[in-house]
C-alpha cells in the first residue's frame, strides 16, 4: 500500500513540476514582446502608412494608456492643434522613458504619424515627434517599432 501510495505521489508530483514549468515559460515568452505593441499585434495593425500625417501643436497632457486590454501600459499624449485637440500614442513606457527626449504639457511639438480611429475617436499613432532640434524616432515609414529593431537581423 506504501508502493502504490508513494508511486502515486510521485507521478503527481512530476506532473505538477511539468505543467508549472510549461505555463511559466509561455508566460515569460509573451513577457519578453512588446507588450502587444508590436506591428503584428492587434493593436500594432491599426498602424497603416496610407494614413500618415504631421501635425503640429502644444502638448496639453502626458499620461499612460493601455490601448488594448493585456497590452503593456504606454505613453498617451492630448496635443492641441489649431484645429483640433487629438491623442497622440507613443508607444510603450519602458522604450519612452528611457529616450534621451523629455515630452511634457505645454511643449511645443510637432508628431508624425498614422491617423486612426481608436475607441471611436481620432488619434495618431506616433512614428516621430519633433521638440526642438531634438527627434524621437519610434517608427519607420512601415509603422516597425524602434523597440522591436533587434528582431530585424
Amino acid at each position: 500500500m506504501k508502493k502504490i501510495v508513494g508511486g502515486l505521489f510521485a507521478v503527481i508530483s512530476i506532473l505538477v513540476f511539468l505543467l508549472a514549468a510549461d505555463s511559466y515559460a509561455q508566460r515569460g515568452m509573451m513577457w519578453r514582446g512588446s507588450g502587444g505593441w508590436g506591428t503584428g499585434s492587434e493593436y500594432g495593425r491599426l498602424y497603416n502608412p496610407n494614413t500618415v500625417t504631421t501635425i503640429t501643436g502644444e502638448v496639453v497632457k502626458v499620461d499612460s494608456i493601455a490601448p488594448i486590454r493585456g497590452m503593456s501600459y504606454g505613453v498617451h499624449l492630448v496635443v492641441k492643434t489649431a484645429t483640433e485637440t487629438i491623442s497622440v500614442h507613443l508607444g510603450p513606457a519602458w522604450y519612452i522613458e528611457n529616450q534621451d527626449i523629455k515630452i511634457e504639457p505645454k511643449d511645443k511639438i510637432t508628431v508624425k504619424g498614422s491617423r486612426i480611429t481608436f475607441q471611436d475617436k481620432p488619434a495618431i499613432i506616433a512614428a516621430q515627434v519633433k521638440k526642438g532640434d531634438q527627434t524621437l524616432e519610434l517608427r519607420d515609414a512601415n509603422g516597425f517599432p524602434a523597440w522591436s529593431g533587434w528582431r530585424r537581423r
